[in-house]
């Protein structure tokens, strides 16, 4: 088994509702996928909430640029909201989620994932991929990726808020 940097977070969806909802996400970095990370959001965010977690998969790389700057251009977007916080907009054909985080866990989970492997130490397609998330019962938004820094196109996600 390898090496794997788990964090918990919270993270705020922004709806058009008058208060954001506050959910406990996971953050996950696993060294036998480097140029990867993972969130996990609970399975009462899903459309289908018989598939359980919802697993989104993108670059460390695109976390790391969008905590400065706005960074993305598919499936996930990551931009800085002020000094503290950070906004993930997540696509898919039925929808877009927008959720903010506080920049510091972030910061802080990079660190953590950096420790297990360096940045330019990642190590794409030398091993293969797990080809779906290890927890039972956990939807897995899956993609495909050459490089580090290439942000990982999803599937479809549960999810989402309804345009």
């Amino acid at each position: 088994m390898s090496p794997v940097v788990e964090q918990p977070a919270k993270a705020r969806l922004i709806t058009d509702a008058p208060h954001p909802r506050t959910v406990s996400v996971t953050l996950r970095y696993d060294d036998a996928d480097p140029p990867a990370l993972r969130i996990v959001f609970p399975p009462e965010l899903s459309l289908d909430r018989e598939q359980g977690e919802v697993v989104w998969t993108f670059a460390r790389d695109l976390l790391a640029s969008g905590l400065r700057q706005p960074s993305g251009d598919g499936d996930v977007r990551v931009w800085p909201c002020g000094r503290a916080q950070t906004v993930m907009e997540f696509h898919a054909p039925d929808g877009v989620a927008v959720v903010q985080f506080d920049s510091a866990p972030l910061r802080r989970f990079l660190e953590s994932s950096y420790a297990l492997v360096p940045a330019g130490q990642e190590r794409p397609g030398s091993e293969e991929r797990p080809g779906a998330y290890d927890r039972p019962g956990s939807e897995e938004r899956p993609g495909a990726y050459d490089r580090p820094g290439a942000e990982v196109q999803s599937e479809p996600s549960g999810l989402l808020h309804r345009s």
